[in-house]
C-alpha cells in the first residue's frame, strides 16, 4: 500500500506539473504543429502561403532557413501545417483558394489561437481570378488590416503586392489591385508596413500561369525575409528587449 501511495503521489506531481505547463502555453497550444520558442510569425494568405503545386510549404520553406542562419529563432504559427522535412516550422494560415473576405471572416478566431507577434499577409489572388467585386478589393483588404490591426495591436503587419500571372487579363487586375495597395498600407500607421513582392516575381517564375515554382518561392522568401529585418521588432518576441530593437 506504502508502494502504491507513492507511485500515486508521482503521477499525481506529474499531472500537477503538466497542468501548470498547459496552463502558462497560449491557446494555439492544441493546434497541431511545432513550436521553438520563437517570435511567433503568422504567414496570412491564400494558395501562395499553403505552397500549393509544386513544392508543399512554398516560401516558408526557404524563410525557415534564412531566419536560422540569420540567427532568429521564430515560431511560425497558424491553424494549417504541411511542408516538406527541411521545414523546421510547418505552421501557417494559409488557405487555398480564399478571398479577402473569407480570411475577414476568420481572423479574430486565428489571432486569438496563435497571438503572432509578426504577421505576413498576401492576399487578393483569388478575388482577381474568381472576379469577385474586384473595384472593392481594395477596401476589403483595409478591412482586414483594421481588423488585424484591432485584434493585434501590438503587432508588426507586412502586406505584400500580389505576384504577377500569365493570363494577360488576370495581370491586368493584378496591376490595379496592387496599384492601391500602397496607399491602403500608408493610411494605417506605423506598424504596418508594404512589401513589394510583385517586382520580385515575373511570369517565368510561375509553374501553372498563377502559383510560383520552388525558384519562385525562393524569391518571395528572400524579399519577406529582408523585410523583416527591416522592422527589427518583428523578429523580437513582445517584452524581450524589443525597446532596444526599435
Amino acid at each position: 500500500m506504502q508502494q502504491l501511495s507513492r507511485r500515486t503521489a508521482i503521477v499525481s506531481g506529474v499531472l500537477a506539473v503538466a497542468g501548470v505547463a498547459l496552463g502558462r502555453a497560449p491557446a494555439s497550444a492544441a493546434v497541431p504543429g511545432q513550436s521553438n520558442g520563437g517570435v511567433r510569425i503568422m504567414p496570412l494568405g491564400d494558395s501562395i502561403t499553403d505552397g500549393y503545386t509544386p513544392y508543399p510549404g512554398g516560401y516558408r520553406v526557404k524563410l525557415w532557413h534564412l531566419l536560422a542562419v540569420g540567427g532568429y529563432t521564430v515560431d511560425f504559427v497558424g491553424t494549417q501545417t504541411n511542408g516538406p522535412a527541411e521545414l523546421g516550422d510547418r505552421d501557417h494560415e494559409g488557405h487555398p483558394g480564399w478571398r479577402i473576405d473569407q480570411l475577414y471572416a476568420n481572423i479574430d478566431t486565428w489571432l486569438g489561437q496563435s497571438d503572432p507577434r509578426t504577421i505576413m499577409l498576401l492576399i487578393g489572388t483569388n478575388d482577381l481570378n474568381q472576379n469577385y467585386d474586384i473595384a472593392n478589393a481594395p477596401a476589403r483588404l483595409s478591412g482586414l488590416i483594421d481588423r488585424i490591426r484591432a485584434g493585434e495591436p501590438q503587432s508588426e503587419l507586412f502586406v505584400a503586392t500580389v505576384p504577377p500571372q500569365s493570363n494577360a487579363t488576370l495581370e491586368g487586375r493584378v496591376k490595379a489591385y496592387n496599384s492601391a495597395i500602397p496607399a491602403v498600407v500608408a493610411s494605417k500607421g506605423s506598424r504596418v508596413h508594404l512589401v513589394k513582392m510583385y517586382e520580385a516575381l515575373t511570369t517565368s517564375d510561375l509553374a501553372d500561369g498563377i502559383h510560383p515554382t520552388r525558384a519562385g518561392y525562393e524569391k518571395m522568401a528572400a524579399v519577406w525575409f529582408n523585410a523583416l529585418r527591416s522592422v527589427p521588432s518583428s523578429l523580437v518576441p513582445l517584452g524581450a528587449g524589443q525597446a532596444a530593437a526599435r
